[in-house]
């Protein structure tokens, strides 16, 4: 059984990539080069790696932008987790390389963050959202495009916070988009009832075939809170250790995800 396709309100993804963008961009002004310098624990990434990622990543929209656009809309928020993946090498080595360029200085982070920023907003007041962009992975609207940044936003805030020691806040309305996305990836790869996943306030999903549960409490049931659920989905975290740790109560014996974890990383 297919999951049914959740649907988005444009404004307050707009709202929450904008306010996310600039929790980061605020934390990151001034910050000193030794705490650049720190390893980010994602490959050979510093610090400073990965906050100019995270900007690209954000300010790719202007850039495909910029492009004619897509002749239809291919990848979706519901598909766009497993449309990365295939790609990430590539996407890396083209960011290396463009950094690389002779003659390019390292522009500084907070002029790189007010840059990007201005241009995100100024799009987002001119771009419909029903306009198809040219990305690499295929043609996807900029509404869909939007929700898929608050992945990027959250799931990296968390690394920055825990790479160079800062306490970035983290947007309700950015968190609640990145938990929903990455609940309905897993409900995408193991389609099915039999198990319900819970990450209150923010998502339900059934998933994994089995028995259908029609009334009471369903005989499998995973639930953890949103911040272990993005770490899990996206390879930061394992699934033995959180259970252990009790960050996540997995009940029934069709429980354990262990073997569809992460969705992405």
């Amino acid at each position: 059984m297919a999951p049914k396709t959740r649907t988005y309100a444009p404004d307050r993804i707009r709202t929450a990539v904008l306010a996310q963008f600039g929790h980061v961009a605020d934390a990151l002004r001034g910050l000193d080069e030794e705490r650049l310098a720190r390893p980010a624990q994602l490959g050979d990434w510093t610090v400073r790696d990965l906050a100019e990622h995270l900007a690209w990543a954000v300010g790719s929209l202007a850039g495909a932008a910029a492009r004619p656009p897509a002749a239809r809309a291919e990848v979706t928020v519901q598909t766009w987790p497993f449309a990365t993946g295939p790609i990430a090498g590539v996407i890396a080595e083209a960011h290396r390389t463009a950094d690389a360029r002779p003659g390019r200085a390292a522009e500084p982070l907070d002029a790189l963050y007010e840059r990007t920023g201005a241009r995100l907003a100024e799009l987002l007041d001119v771009l419909p959202g029903g306009h198809v962009l040219p990305l690499w992975i295929g043609g996807m609207t900029v509404a869909d495009f939007l929700v898929t940044r608050t992945v990027e936003l959250v799931v990296h805030t968390d690394d920055l916070n825990r790479a160079a020691g800062l306490d970035i806040p983290v947007d309700r309305q950015a968190l609640a988009a990145c938990t929903r996305v990455l609940a309905d990836a897993l409900a995408v790869k193991a389609p099915g009832a039999s198990v319900e996943v819970r990450v209150p306030p923010f998502a339900v999903v059934q998933c994994v075939e089995g028995p259908r549960h029609t009334r009471g409490t369903p005989p499998n049931v995973v639930e953890t809170d949103p911040l272990t659920w993005i770490r899990l989905a996206t390879g930061r975290s394992g699934w033995a250790e959180s259970v252990s740790a009790a960050r996540v109560r997995a009940s029934g014996e069709r429980a354990d995800l262990s073997a569809l974890l992460p969705l992405m990383s």
